[in-house]
């Protein structure tokens, strides 16, 4: 799941610390980087692009093999239960949705998600903030996208969903948590992390004043 990477319209927390044009940089990268390791890590990636006319802005940074989906909806959760219900369509499964959020993931939390749905109906990876940067499903079970829009992009993410997971008799697996990449204090707490890829380090060094 991404946002097209222009100016003014994405990483609008970080807008202070870095500008809406580095931003931008910012968010072409991390679509880079997590594609790449999607396509490394999953056998069918997918990425579900928001409709504004993004798709050009999209494909400058997917690479070859990708298959594109239009997002739908008008929150979150029904974009995210949209795209999972077109995915699945499309013969994936089981399936990990991930955002590009949280640049220390790696191949072995998604191969430790894969592990997790052979033993469960549903694998989340929680974030410090009380979302989550990865929830993998064995079945389409788009009602736990269900959440109240006010709900969304707070610290009542996780918990949330986990109410609905258990509503549902659905067996959960919890993977490590780790930071997502939202405001200046996660570029700093990041920063002085070593998994940090290099180019997304680069463009978070603060931009400079004239």
């Amino acid at each position: 799941m991404a946002k097209p990477p222009r100016p003014g319209t994405v990483k609008t927390r970080l807008h202070p610390l870095l500008g809406p044009q580095r931003c931008a940089e910012l968010q072409a990268e991390l679509i880079r980087h997590t594609m790449e390791l999607a396509t490394a890590h999953t056998p069918r990636p997918y990425l579900a692009y928001a409709p504004d006319d993004g798709k050009d802005a999209i494909n400058t940074a997917v690479p070859a093999g990708v298959r594109l989906l239009v997002q739908r909806g008008e929150d979150l959760g029904q974009r995210l239960a949209a795209a999972v219900t077109d995915a699945f369509a499309d013969g994936a499964g089981p399936l990990l949705v991930i955002g590009t959020d949280a640049p220390t993931l790696t191949g072995d939390r998604l191969t430790a998600a894969f592990t997790a749905l052979e033993h469960h109906d549903v694998a989340l990876g929680p974030a410090l903030d009380g979302g989550y940067y990865l929830i993998g499903l064995r079945a389409p079970h788009t009602s736990l996208f269900a959440l109240a829009p006010d709900v969304w992009s707070t610290e009542r993410v996780l918990a949330a969903t986990r109410a609905l997971a258990d509503g549902a008799g659905l067996r959960m697996g919890l993977l490590r948590p780790l930071r997502d990449l939202d405001t200046p204090e996660d570029a700093a707490a990041l920063l002085a992390d070593p998994a940090l890829p290099t180019p997304i380090a680069a463009l978070l060094q603060p931009e400079e004043r004239p």
